[in-house]
């Protein structure tokens, strides 16, 4: 199947999922558009399984023709993280730098470790030997809260402003640390013998703190060029360039692309906004990303919804996966109340009631997981831990997304 019969594709079924959810089921954009698209991957596996129709065999064929990894990391990924951060206050995020900073980094890596640790003793104990270090790679991948499902649901969840800022700030930079992390526990995956304590910090330290240098370094570039010129199509098409240009060349020179893109969304959505655009500029600016942004949202969801047809579901799978998505919560839970305790005893910060209640409700886990555990080399870790983590990836946008505003609404009462 060809590129162009294959975006034809998605984008009708795009489009038809979201009048479907829009005219007569009423539910957030991107939680609707999943449902439906897992709905119809059920209702297609149902025909195969009674002998009606084999329609689930081309469709898997045309998802094979999809490399989910490459189309969401190398493609919407950027598009999107900048997007998600245009809108973030830097001087919101500035009054949560430390609780941001902490839990991105602290946060994941302490997850990870937890989450490793008690899904390695829970295969065990359902009879799946894993080693050691492909749970810690569960973990790392598992563990960022993604923030396209994040920024998603806050739109309409309806919390305090200030709450919200640390959940989509973390989700806008644990991302990147996690994607970090998960590269190298891959790299020592694949060769561990070549590994050592300063390898794996020198190239933490060059991915995270280079993608923080080059991100700057992007939004000053783009700074300076919207505020040569005052016409929003050729700044459009600078934010474009700017973004996926600056993305790819950060993967190129072995920097974290999606800590840049947020730094450098950061820079232009707060300076570039106030000082280099006119108010044309700045409407047609919001509206353009705002726009890519749901369109992007939408096709990604229905993505994995559809996923569910290539997935190997065997018993012993199905009831790792219902066993980690109350331990990685958990694991969720500690990992945010390790760090936040630490502020509220050690450096008297104040913290609102149930922050970390909220907090690890509102981590949702999303298509950055699911991406990552289809780049797992191919063999029995990755048909397992892709399950566990489809799984966790569902119940968290549909249970976790679809309650979390009246969950922060109950707990702030």
């Amino acid at each position: 199947m060809d590129l162009v019969n294959l975006l034809a594709i998605i984008l009708s079924l795009s489009a038809a999922f979201s009048y479907l959810n829009f005219r007569f089921i009423g539910l957030p954009t991107t939680i609707g558009v999943m449902l439906i698209a897992l709905v119809c991957s059920m209702l297609l596996i149902a025909l195969e399984v009674f002998g009606i129709v084999d329609v689930r065999t081309q469709a898997t064929s045309m998802l094979e023709h999809i490399d989910f990894n490459k189309a969401l990391m190398d493609g919407m990924l950027s598009f999107l993280l900048f997007a998600g951060s245009l809108h973030v206050s830097t001087n919101d995020l500035a009054d949560t730098k430390v609780t941001v900073g902490l839990l991105a980094t602290v946060g994941v890596c302490l997850s990870t470790c937890l989450v490793g640790t008690v899904t390695y003793y829970l295969l065990l104990v359902l009879g799946i030997e894993i080693s050691f270090l492909y749970c810690l790679l569960f973990g790392a991948l598992i563990s960022p809260t993604d923030p396209i499902a994040v920024m998603a649901t806050l739109k309409k969840a309806g919390i305090a402003r200030s709450l919200e800022t640390k959940i989509a700030g973390e989700s806008l930079f644990n991302d990147g640390v996690g994607v970090v992390v998960f590269v190298v526990l891959l790299g020592l995956v694949a060769n561990p013998e070549a590994a050592s304590f300063g390898s794996v910090a020198l190239l933490f330290v060059q991915e995270a703190i280079g993608g923080i240098v080059f991100g700057l370094f992007l939004g000053a570039l783009g700074f300076y060029l919207l505020k040569s010129v005052d016409n929003y199509q050729v700044e459009i098409l600078l934010t474009l360039a700017l973004v996926l240009g600056g993305y790819t060349l950060a993967h190129s020179l072995h920097l974290s692309g999606p800590i840049a893109v947020v730094v450098a969304g950061l820079l232009i959505g707060n300076r570039g906004r106030q000082y280099a655009m006119s108010t044309q500029t700045r409407e047609h600016l919001d509206n353009f990303w705002e726009l890519l942004d749901e369109i992007l949202n939408v096709i990604l969801f229905v993505l994995i919804g559809l996923e569910l047809l290539i997935l190997d579901f065997q018993g012993p799978y199905l009831i790792a996966g219902l066993l980690a998505i109350p331990l990685v919560l958990l694991s969720r839970f500690l990992a945010v109340g390790t760090p936040i305790t630490i502020l509220r005893k050690v450096f008297s910060r104040d913290f609102s009631p149930h922050v970390v209640k909220i907090l690890a409700w509102g981590g949702l886990r999303g298509g950055i997981s699911v991406a990552l555990a289809l780049s797992l080399p191919a063999g029995v870790e990755r048909d397992i831990f892709l399950v566990i983590t489809y799984m966790i990836v569902i119940f968290s946008i549909v249970v976790q997304g679809l309650t979390i505003g009246k969950v922060a609404k109950r707990l702030s009462e």
